[in-house]
């Protein structure tokens, strides 16, 4: 009994001196571009696509994810001025980089985009082809970027971006637009994660005379079905606050998988939920961290 009763009073010190001996373990707040963060201390991959919903997540300090689509296509018939439409993007590419633990820099642009309309009225024809515009990004994740066990499942970020006109006429924007994003996310249980997003727009009217304000919201739901591969629906919606178009809403369903923990495949589909809507459009592409 009393060396059963000494070995309970030395083991805290044991335990204290163990611990005394061990490295503290540095903070990811430390590391920036010039001094990325250690493999072993970077946070599962989250992505910006393939839903409409942004993550709310970083890239981590000094590190690359490039996100893609291998192609892009939406088709839309039910309008009003009688105009079917065809459009492919072809290779869009978003490239994220981490600039500290909580902010990254992202780049995005369209190699090649084709736009096909037909009047079927007139029975007119025309294709439009080219590079698309240039849209540059700055997520601040607010909380919950390594963990959301203190937010309650919560994560946020702040998103600022500008979309510079350098896609030819027909094929993207009519001078410099840009806006800002608020995306955020809450961790559900068994699998199940939640996700929100508000974002305002500031963008050139239909008839290019002027800026008007689009809001644009979004919600997500989403499910780890194994390790690997998972599942999203999503309600996507876009309101011009100006009247300047119809109210556009719709409704996307995808897969995720992931080949490793620094290379993921997606595909999907959305739906057109309004006459203002494109009919439908069809999406798969990939995500790789370095």
């Amino acid at each position: 009994m009393r060396t059963f009763a000494l070995s309970l009073l030395a083991a805290p010190l044991v335990s204290a001196a163990a611990s005394a001996q061990q490295p503290p373990v540095p903070s990811k707040d430390a590391y920036t571009l010039f001094n990325p963060t250690p493999r072993e201390l970077m946070r599962e991959m989250s992505t910006d696509r393939p839903d409409t919903t942004e993550s709310p997540a970083t890239v981590d300090a000094g590190h690359i994810q490039v996100e893609l689509s291998f192609l892009d296509f939406t088709y839309d018939r039910r309008s009003n001025d009688r105009v079917t439409t065809r459009a492919l993007a072809a290779a869009p590419v978003l490239v994220k980089v981490g600039l500290t633990n909580s902010v990254d820099l992202q780049i995005g642009f369209d190699p090649y985009t084709r736009v096909r309309t037909e009047d079927r009225a007139t029975g007119e024809r025309e294709t439009v082809s080219g590079f698309g515009d240039t849209t540059v990004r700055l997520k601040v994740n607010l909380f919950g970027n390594d963990g959301v066990e203190s937010t309650g499942g919560w994560a946020l970020a702040v998103m600022p971006f500008v979309t510079f006109p350098t896609a030819r006429d027909g094929l993207g924007a009519d001078g410099i637009e840009g806006g800002v994003i608020v995306p955020a996310s809450l961790e559900l249980c068994e699998g199940w994660s939640l996700g929100v997003m508000g974002e305002l727009d500031i963008v050139r009217s239909a008839d290019d005379d002027r800026y008007v304000f689009d809001f644009v919201h979004t919600v997500t739901v989403a499910h780890d079905v194994s390790d690997r591969a998972g599942v999203f629906v999503e309600y996507a919606g876009f309101l011009s606050l100006n009247d300047d178009a119809g109210y556009r809403a719709y409704a996307d369903a995808g897969v995720t998988y992931a080949l490793t923990p620094d290379l993921q495949l997606d595909c999907g589909v959305r739906v057109g939920l309004t006459e203002a809507s494109d009919d439908f459009g069809v999406f798969a592409g990939m995500s790789v961290r370095w």
